[in-house]
């Protein structure tokens, strides 16, 4: 955002201080303004620029009533220049032309219009300025040639003619110059905004895929230790050793939560904060050990691949992992007793095809409706926006005959320009 600039009276110079302060009040500004305007025509009408042969002098000729109380009068105008800048130019042109119309030795009073002149052209278009300070260089050089006591080719007429233009031109070079500040300003200010906008959707796509990752490391191995905790509680009395073994399963993946767990939300520690973990995430290279759990788990798993040579890039491998993951969840939880499933991993030119397929039907529950297959449930719905987070398709549904079929296409190559290899 646009710095602020300090306004108290204990900081920066007086200076910075007496700026800030006619910024915050314009209308004292024009009023200095217009007073030093006045005091500057009142010291012109003194000055004769012929006076003597050796040159100007001072105090060999008076204003008369009319010529003060016209000089007045266009210094008073200038007081509102900021508000009423157009009107304020007619009138102080037309005090002008009545000076130079009426009085033998006009006053100065010009200067009232050549200030009126840099406001119009410091607030208005480039356009309007032209148009505008060509007809006041225009008017007021001709009645400065026509009414003046004085050749018309006399260096007063030609003054009155080069001050109204450099007021225009100075007038105009104002404006462009806030206006290309003003730009500068917004440009930045822009940029601030855009730069806050990209980091706010960083931080909600790193939460949502730390959401996704937290889903699915909880639901795969609470899953497995459900399941194991059942098989204790069901052969405690009779198979102990079973019942043992199931326990250790349970321990097994409790630790294995954990551990990803912890790998998780270590992503989420600050700089000088305990060293977080430093396992490798999960990818395709320890899917057997993936499998081999849910084969402890008492699901049968079968594996096909034909990826060889293939590494992916660390955010395609981990969306793979977690795709195998969560629809073996989903087969243990609602395929029922007896399910079996299989799982492809091949390569097809440039994408990397997962395919989970299961054999079982729906649980029934004997007091309610058949159970079925979790088509929209937040498991399927993270997995879809993994993929779709890397560019790729996913399709889950329900298979021909009984089962359920969830495939994964995605890119070798992830968004982010990082390539296999």
């Amino acid at each position: 955002m646009s710095p602020v600039t300090p306004t108290g009276p204990a900081t920066g110079t007086p200076h910075a201080r007496l700026r800030d302060w006619f910024r915050a009040h314009p209308l004292a500004f024009d009023a200095v303004i217009a007073a030093g305007s006045l005091v500057a025509m009142v010291a012109g009408s003194f000055t004769d620029p012929h006076g003597s042969p050796d040159g100007p002098t001072f105090g060999d000729r008076t204003p008369d009533v009319w010529s003060v109380f016209a000089m007045i009068a266009g210094a008073a105008a200038l007081v509102m220049r900021r508000r009423k800048p157009f009107a304020v130019l007619s009138f102080t042109v037309v005090v002008t032309l009545l000076e130079l119309v009426d009085d033998v030795r006009p006053a100065p009073i010009a200067m009232s219009a050549v200030v009126a002149l840099y406001t119009v052209a410091a607030r208005t278009d480039r356009p309007t300025t032209w148009r505008v300070g060509l007809a006041t260089m225009a008017v007021l050089t001709a009645a400065a040639m026509a009414f003046g006591p004085t050749p018309w080719y006399a260096q007063e007429n030609l003054g009155v003619f080069a001050w109204t233009g450099m007021a225009a031109a100075a007038g105009d070079a104002v404006r462009s110059r806030r206006a290309f500040v003003d730009a500068i300003r917004e440009r930045a200010e822009r940029a601030e905004r855009t730069r806050e906008e990209e980091a706010g959707r960083r931080v909600a796509e790193e939460r949502l895929r730390i959401a996704r990752d937290l889903h699915d490391v909880v639901a795969h191995h609470i899953a497995l230790v459900n399941v194991q905790a059942g098989v204790a509680a069901h052969v405690m009395d009779k198979r102990p050793d079973q019942a043992k073994e199931a326990l250790a399963h349970v321990r097994e993946a409790s630790r294995s939560a954990l551990d990803e767990l912890r790998a998780t939300v270590g992503l989420l520690r600050q700089s000088g904060d305990p060293e977080a973990p430093t396992e490798p995430a999960p990818g395709l290279a320890v899917l057997d050990g993936l499998l081999d759990s849910f084969r402890k788990a008492g699901l049968p798993v079968a594996l096909a691949r034909a990826d060889e040579g293939l590494t992916l890039p660390a955010t395609v491998d981990l969306a793979a992992y977690r795709i195998v993951q969560e629809a073996l969840t989903n087969v243990r939880k609602h395929a029922g007793p007896g399910a079996k499933a299989e799982v492809s991993v091949v390569r097809v030119g440039r994408t990397v095809e997962i395919t989970v397929l299961d054999d079982g039907t729906p649980r029934t529950d004997p007091s309610g409706p058949a159970e079925q297959p979790p088509v929209g449930g937040h498991g399927l719905l993270g997995m879809r926006e993994r993929v779709g987070a890397l560019g790729g398709t996913l399709t889950a549904a329900p298979r021909y005959g009984g089962g359920f079929r969830v495939q994964a296409i995605l890119p070798v190559t992830s968004r982010t320009g990082e390539d296999s290899t």
